[in-house]
């Protein structure tokens, strides 16, 4: 994994060494308005980052992405962006920001570097993100990065009852 810079962001490899900042940004209650909850403790975000620097799942059948996102003025942490890549060259696709910096453009930003690094560097052809169906900001992101929605038949099964699934198409297989 390599560093990735855009005009307004820097998104690093996450490490252990991240966890005492992102608890911070984590702890935001606002991001938890469609699901999840914040991580316990600092010291659980420390384990829990030190398991994905792996970067690998545990049966090694998936590389684990994860970018913590930095500003580049100021130079804090505001969130991450991550992909579960398989071995079909799809990828799932997550993201957290600090609710503070909502609708500036830093989702759009962070989540479309991190796409395009995927086609260069991942050999990913397919991004899919699952979100919860109420969760409007997820699906305006998603759809001003050029994502389209998952036909219900098509996706029957994989989804809970509340959720929506969207795919975008990085490059040709």
């Amino acid at each position: 994994m390599r560093t990735i810079e855009t005009a307004r962001l820097i998104l690093e490899p996450q490490q252990a060494r991240h966890a005492p900042e992102m608890y911070a940004v984590l702890s935001d209650p606002a991001i938890y308005e469609f699901e999840n909850a914040p991580p316990p403790d600092p010291a659980w975000l420390t384990r829990r980052f030190e398991r994905l620097e792996t970067r690998l799942s545990p049966d090694g059948s998936e590389q684990w992405l994860n970018w913590v996102v930095r500003l580049r003025d100021g130079w804090r942490l505001i969130g991450y962006v991550q992909a579960t890549v398989r071995p079909d060259a799809g990828a799932r696709i997550a993201y957290e920001l600090d609710s503070a910096c909502w609708s500036r453009g830093f989702g759009r930003e962070a989540v479309g570097a991190m796409i395009r690094e995927l086609g260069a560097a991942h050999r990913v052809a397919v991004a899919s993100a699952v979100f919860k169906r109420d969760n409007f900001r997820s699906r305006r992101l998603l759809l001003r990065l050029g994502f389209a929605p998952v036909p219900a038949p098509e996706r029957a099964g994989a989804l809970e009852p509340d959720e929506d699934m969207m795919v975008l198409t990085i490059r040709a297989p």
